[in-house]
C-alpha cells in the first residue's frame, strides 16, 4: 500500500490523497460504508459501485469469523471472491465488539474470551489468532487487536488498557510479519491509538503507534459517548503526532459534522453504520439538512429525495413514495433510504476533496456543519 498526499486546505489541517492497494486506488478523505457481515446492508455491490461509487467497504472479524466461517470464506478466495466486490475491503478486528459485548466477555492478558451472539458457544480471540483470521477474510487493510474503552471510563481502567492495547499490538506486528497472503495481494496493518480522553494518554498512545512504522494509522475509542468538543480535541492531539505522511483513519465517526470537522484536524478514512442504520428507520441525510420521511408533511410532496446528488435512488422516487413505502412496511423502503444516505456520504467526502482543492475548505466546511444537520 502507498499513500500520496496531492493537495492541502491553506486555512486547516485538511488535505486531499491518493492511497493505493493491489485492488484499486482510494481517493481521501473517503467514507467506507460499513458491511460488517459481509453485505452493505440493503444494498447491491452493483449498486455500491455505480450509483453510490463506494471506493472501498468494511467487513467484521468477529462477524465473518462466526459467520459463514474461516472455511468456506477459505474456500471462495477471502471475502472478494466471496461477496463479489472487486474493490478494497477494510476489516475491523473485532476489538470494537469486545467493547459492545461487554457482558458476554472477559478480557485477559492472552486475549478476550467470548461467547457467540449466535448461539452462546465459547471462543477466545488472541492477538494472533485474530491476524490469521483476517489473513483468511483477505481484506487489503487489516486492523490490530485492541480494546475500546467506554466512556466515561476512570482514568487507570484507561492507562491499564491501553498499556495491554499496545501489548497486544506488539504480538499483532510479529505474527503479520511472519506471516504471508493467501490470496496473492498484499495486505496492509494498522495499529490503533486509545487512550480515552485523557491528553496524556492519547498523546502516549499516539507516540507509540507512530513509532511502529506502519503504512497507516488509526484513531479509536471516540464516539463512544463523549461530548464532540473532546473528541475533537483528542484527534487535534493525536494528529500532531501521527506523521503526516501517512494516512489517519477515525474509526466508527460519525454525523456529516463529525466528518467535516476531523477533515479539517487532518484525517483521511471514516466509517460508520450511521447512514445505513439511520436509513433503515426513515432518517435521510441529504443536501438540505435531515429529514424523518416518515412524517406527514412529505406524504404529497412528489419532488426528488434530493435532486442535488444525482444518482438513481436520489432522483428517481419522490419523497412521497418513499413515505408511503415506511408506512406500508415495505422492503424497498430500507433500500432506497439506504441508498440516499450512502450516496449523501460519498458526496460529501467528495465535495470536501474539492474543496481543499480549491483552497476554500473551511468556509465551505463552516456553511455545511450547520446546513446538514438542520431538521427540515
Amino acid at each position: 500500500m502507498t499513500f500520496s498526499i496531492t493537495a492541502h486546505d491553506p486555512a486547516s489541517k485538511a488535505r486531499t490523497g491518493t492511497l493505493t492497494t493491489d485492488h484499486g486506488p482510494i481517493q481521501t478523505p473517503i467514507f467506507m460504508p460499513v458491511g460488517t457481515a459481509g453485505t452493505v446492508k440493503a444494498v447491491h455491490q452493483r449498486e455500491l459501485e455505480a450509483d453510490v461509487n463506494a471506493e472501498i467497504i468494511l467487513g467484521n472479524t468477529y462477524h465473518l469469523y462466526l459467520r459463514p466461517g474461516l472455511d468456506v470464506l477459505q474456500q471462495a478466495g477471502g471475502l472478494h471472491g466471496f461477496n463479489g466486490w472487486k474493490r478494497p475491503i477494510l476489516t475491523d478486528s473485532g476489538g470494537y465488539q469486545v467493547y459492545s459485548l461487554s457482558k458476554t466477555r472477559k478480557i485477559k492478558e492472552e486475549g478476550v474470551t467470548f461467547m457467540s451472539h449466535i448461539d452462546g458457544s465459547k471462543h477466545i480471540f488472541t492477538p494472533e489468532g485474530v491476524m490469521d483470521i483476517q489473513r483468511t477474510i483477505g481484506a487489503d487493510i487489516i486492523m490490530a487487536f485492541d480494546e475500546c474503552t467506554p466512556y466515561p471510563c476512570e482514568y487507570d481502567y484507561a492507562r491499564k488498557s491501553m498499556e495491554m492495547t499496545h501489548r497486544w499490538l506488539d504480538r499483532c506486528i510479529a505474527r503479520f510479519d511472519s506471516t504471508e497472503e493467501h490470496y496473492g495481494y498484499r495486505q496492509t496493518l494498522f495499529p490503533i491509538v486509545q487512550g480515552s480522553t485523557y491528553p496524556d494518554l492519547r498523546r502516549q498512545s499516539a507516540e507509540v503507534i507512530a513509532s511502529k512504522e506502519r503504512e497507516g494509522n488509526a484513531i479509536g475509542g471516540l464516539a463512544v459517548g463523549e461530548p464532540a468538543e473532546e473528541m475533537y480535541a483528542m484527534i487535534e492531539l493525536v494528529n500532531e503526532i501521527l506523521p503526516a505522511s501517512k494516512p489517519r483513519y477515525l474509526m466508527g465517526v460519525g454525523t456529516p459534522a463529525n466528518i467535516l470537522e476531523a477533515i479539517a484536524r487532518g484525517v483521511d478514512m471514516f466509517d460508520c453504520v450511521m447512514p445505513t442504520r439511520n436509513a433503515r428507520h426513515g432518517f435521510l441525510f441529504t443536501t438540505q439538512g435531515i429529514i424523518n420521511i416518515k412524517n406527514q408533511k412529505w406524504s404529497r410532496d412528489f419532488s426528488p429525495i434530493d435532486a442535488t446528488l444525482g444518482g438513481y435512488a436520489s432522483t428517481f422516487y419522490s419523497k412521497a413514495y418513499l413515505r408511503h413505502l415506511f408506512k406500508a412496511d415495505e422492503l424497498l423502503s430500507g433500500q432506497i433510504a439506504s441508498l440516499q444516505n450512502l450516496t449523501f456520504y460519498l458526496w460529501l467526502v467528495r465535495q470536501a476533496r474539492a474543496h481543499i482543492e480549491a483552497g476554500d475548505f473551511v468556509a465551505w466546511k463552516n456553511e455545511q456543519v450547520v446546513k446538514l444537520m438542520q431538521r427540515l
